[in-house]
């Protein structure tokens, strides 16, 4: 399966977060944000917001003098006994706070053996989930998530899904035809999250953006009630800037 994605802005945060991880973790005593600056030949701005983020997230910690060392987190995901069980949970607690910060339901999806995968996801009483009335992987073509993953995907493996899966009309807005489908993803840009405005389910609308490294595919993406659309493009941009440590989590 060929890949048709160029690296989006959240995929350079997480390469960037991964060089500063690689330098705190061969100072065992700690490195200053100087000396970061100085090795990973990033400017202090930038630097300053990779830190935060990194701390936020439990990858490194400061001791007393200043200095960066790394933390628990980074500590977990390297140990082979826990990966599995502190991947799942620090995953979790990203989406939560995602969810938290855009205001709606998050979710984490992989495209894993020719299927779309909804991998995890966090809701809450004021941020519903998406009700599932529809197999998420027979319903790809009338998703954002499913949109998302397809256009990371050469024309080749697109064609192959759709062969797969019968597209269905799910409400008078989703699209039935595989021509104009196929001609929407091939003009869909990698940087702009891929939208369902009432595609899947009335009432509900959706955006999703790529989070892709190396050769997954992947995408994280959010759900609102339709009297929240007016919403829609700023949480996804939200969403967009919150990924970098999904990436660095799958990453490490």
């Amino acid at each position: 399966m060929a890949l048709m994605h160029e690296p989006t802005a959240p995929y350079h945060s997480a390469q960037d977060a991964l060089r500063v991880l690689e330098t705190v973790a061969g100072h065992a005593t700690g490195v200053t944000d100087t000396e970061l600056a100085r090795r990973t030949g990033l400017d202090p701005e930038r630097l300053t917001a990779l830190l935060r983020m990194l701390r936020r997230e439990g990858y490194v910690e400061q001791v007393t003098d200043g200095a960066y060392v790394t933390g628990e987190t980074l500590r977990r995901l390297g140990s082979a006994q826990e990966r599995e069980q502190a991947l799942g949970e620090q995953l979790q607690q990203t989406l939560d706070r995602l969810r938290d910060s855009v205001g709606a339901a998050v979710y984490l999806s992989r495209y894993i053996d020719g299927e779309v995968r909804i991998g995890q996801y966090a809701d809450g009483p004021t941020t519903p989930a998406v009700n599932e009335w529809v197999d998420f992987r027979s319903s790809a073509h009338a998703t954002a998530i499913g949109k998302s993953l397809l256009t990371q995907l050469d024309h080749n493996a697109r064609r192959d899904h759709l062969s797969r899966h019968k597209m269905a009309r799910l409400t008078s807005r989703t699209i039935t035809s595989d021509k104009l489908l196929l001609s929407r993803l091939e003009a869909q840009p990698p940087t702009v999250p891929v939208l369902d405005l009432q595609e899947y389910a009335i009432g509900t609308v959706c955006a999703a953006v790529p989070i892709t490294a190396g050769s997954a595919v992947g995408c994280l993406a959010l759900s609102l009630p339709v009297e929240h659309a007016h919403r829609l493009r700023q949480a996804a941009d939200t969403l967009n800037r919150g990924a970098a440590p999904l990436l660095l989590s799958l990453a490490i």
